[in-house]
C-alpha cells in the first residue's frame, strides 16, 4: 500500500505504551521513527513480558509489541554531547514525541520552546497522565490509575464485584490512538507556518470514549453503574447462558427480539407486557434473560450461533485471544505479521498491525524492533558524525 507519511520523520522519546504505541501507528503509515533511548537501559518495555531470557536481553515481548518500524538510537540528554546529537536529529524531524511528566523536557532544556527555535515547523506531542496543567499535572500514572480515576473501572464487572479493571491497558492504547490522530491531523495541515504543541492527557482520553455514559449523566442525571454483560441501553443484550457455553445476543431492535422468540419457540414473550416494548424490557431484564436462558438451554453455543445469525440477529461467541487469534476471520485478512529470525530475539516473532487495510492492503513496516542502540553508529553517520568522532562520543557518554 502507498504510505501516505513515508515524507515524515519522527523522533520518539517515549517508554512502555502509550507513546511507543502512537508512534508505531506512525510507523504503520511509512514515518520514519527514530526511537531516542536512554544508553544501557532504553525503554522500561524492553523488560517487560513473559519470556524472563529476552527481559534480561533488552527484547521483552512488551516491547516487541509496539516498536517494529522504528530505528533505536542511544543519546544520553543529560549530556551536551547529547543535546548535541538531539539537536542535530531535530533538524530532518517533523515529529517529536514524549511522555515523560510535564517539565522534564524542559528541566533537559529540550522543551518545546527550545525545540521551535531549531525546527520552526515542529510538531510536538506530549503524552501525559494528566496533561500539562491542572493540580494533578505532575502526578505519575500508569494504565492501572487512569483506568481508575477515569470512571471506567467503576462501571466495569458485576454489580457485586465492580470496580474491575479492563483486561488490557486501555488507558494506554486509548491515549497513543489519541495521540496518533492528533499529530496526523497537525501534519495534514499543509498550511501551518509555525511549531504546534499537542497536550495529550491520557485521563481525558479515555473520558473522551465514554461518550454514552457521560452524555447520559450530564444531560440526564443517570449515573451509570457496573452491569456485567448486560447493555444498558437494550435488552435483551448481553452474555447468555446455553446448553454449553456462552453466547454474546444484541437483539436491540424490536425486529430482532421478534425473530430471536420465534427462533427460540417462545412467540408469548412477543405479547407479555413485560416485553412487548424496548422500555418494559429494560425495566425486566432479569426476568426475560431468564426465560431466553431457558429455551437456550437446549443447544450449545457454537450450534445456536449460526441459527441466529440466519435470522438476522447479532449474536457471536465468546472467545478467548488464542481463540480469536486462531480464527481465519484474523488470520487470513493479514492482521498479524511475521519477522524472521530477528535480531536479539533469535527467533521469528509475530505481531498484529493496525485494524484496518487501505484498497486493500493492510498497513505493515519492513524493520522489526529494534535493540537497543542498533542503528545507533548508522544514525550518527547519517548526521555527519565520522568514525573517530563516533568513537569519542561513546567514550564521554554522550551516546
Amino acid at each position: 500500500m502507498d504510505k501516505p507519511l513515508k515524507e515524515i520523520r519522527v523522533l520518539d522519546l517515549t517508554n512502555v505504551l502509550a507513546g511507543p504505541f502512537c508512534c508505531h501507528q506512525l510507523a504503520l503509515m511509512g514515518a520514519d521513527v527514530i526511537k531516542v533511548e536512554t544508553p544501557g537501559t532504553g525503554d522500561l518495555a524492553r523488560q517487560l513480558g513473559a519470556d524472563p531470557e529476552l527481559n534480561i536481553g533488552l527484547m521483552g515481548l512488551s516491547f516487541l509489541a509496539q516498536n517494529a518500524g522504528k530505528r533505536s538510537i542511544t543519546v544520553n540528554l543529560k549530556s551536551p554531547k547529547g543535546k548535541e546529537i538531539f539537536l542535530r536529529l531535530l533538524e530532518s524531524a517533523d515529529v517529536v514525541v514524549e511522555n515523560f511528566r510535564p517539565g522534564v523536557m524542559d528541566r533537559l532544556g529540550l522543551g518545546f520552546e527550545v525545540l521551535r527555535q531549531h525546527q520552526p515547523r515542529l510538531v510536538y506531542c506530549a503524552i501525559s497522565g494528566f496533561g500539562q496543567e491542572g493540580p494533578l499535572k505532575g502526578l505519575p500514572a500508569y494504565d492501572q490509575i487512569i483506568q481508575g480515576m477515569s470512571g471506567v473501572m467503576s462501571i466495569t464487572g458485576e454489580p457485586e464485584t465492580a470496580p474491575y479493571r479492563v483486561g488490557y491497558p486501555i488507558a494506554d492504547t486509548i491515549g497513543g490512538l489519541t495521540a496518533a490522530f492528533a499529530l496526523t491531523a497537525a501534519l495534514a495541515d499543509t498550511s501551518r507556518t509555525e511549531a504546534r504543541f499537542i497536550d495529550v492527557s491520557m485521563l481525558e482520553s479515555v473520558i473522551a470514549t465514554m461518550g454514552w455514559v457521560t452524555s447520559n449523566y450530564l444531560n440526564a442525571a443517570h449515573a451509570p453503574c457496573p452491569m456485567g454483560n448486560e447493555n444498558f441501553t437494550a435488552s435483551p443484550s448481553g452474555t447468555f447462558k446455553t446448553g454449553s457455553g456462552l453466547l454474546n445476543i444484541a437483539a436491540n431492535k424490536q425486529e430482532q427480539f421478534e425473530a430471536l422468540c420465534h427462533l427460540l419457540e417462545r412467540p408469548d414473550l412477543i405479547t407479555d407486557g413485560r416485553f412487548s416494548k424496548r422500555q418494559s424490557r429494560l425495566q425486566n431484564r432479569g426476568a426475560l434473560k431468564e426465560q431466553l436462558e431457558l429455551a437456550l438451554a437446549t443447544r450449545s453455543a457454537p450450534d445456536w450461533w449460526p441459527l441466529l445469525t440466519a435470522k438476522g440477529i447479532p449474536s457471536g461467541p465468546v472467545y478467548s485471544v488464542p481463540d480469536v487469534l486462531a480464527h481465519p476471520q484474523i488470520r487470513d485478512r493479514g492482521l498479524i505479521s511475521n519477522f524472521v529470525a530477528v535480531p536479539g530475539v533469535g527467533r521469528d516473532i509475530e505481531m498484529v498491525r493496525s485494524g484496518f487495510k487501505v484498497n486493500g492492503t493492510a498497513p505493515g513496516v519492513d524493520l522489526p524492533p529494534p535493540m537497543l542502540g542498533q542503528h545507533t553508529d548508522e544514525l550518527l553517520t547519517q548526521l555527519g558524525y565520522d568514525d573517530d568522532e563516533i568513537i569519542q562520543l561513546k567514550k564521554e557518554g554522550g551516546v
